[in-house]
């Protein structure tokens, strides 16, 4: 079965934003241009507690990015978080 953004929103509203996530996250593993799944996944995970350096490393590679290179970069950065 292939994983849905309303599915995801679903666990979200539901408070589970670590199952929502992994939806998402399979969701870019087979649509890496999902411009909602992208959105989610920054603002469930980009900005979390504990990863403050991280994400200020982050953002600031995001705004200074150019090349499809850096953007495929930024792409498996929040994948992986």
């Amino acid at each position: 079965m292939k994983n849905t953004v309303t599915e995801a929103l679903i666990y979200e509203a539901q408070g589970l934003k670590d199952d929502a996530l992994e939806i998402y996250k399979n969701i870019l593993k087979n649509d890496a241009n999902n411009k909602e799944a992208l959105a989610a996944i920054r603002r469930l995970s980009g900005l979390r507690k504990g990863r403050k350096i991280q994400n200020e490393l982050m953002k600031d590679f995001f705004i200074d990015m150019n090349t499809p290179e850096e953007i495929t970069e930024f792409k498996r950065w929040l994948i992986r978080i």
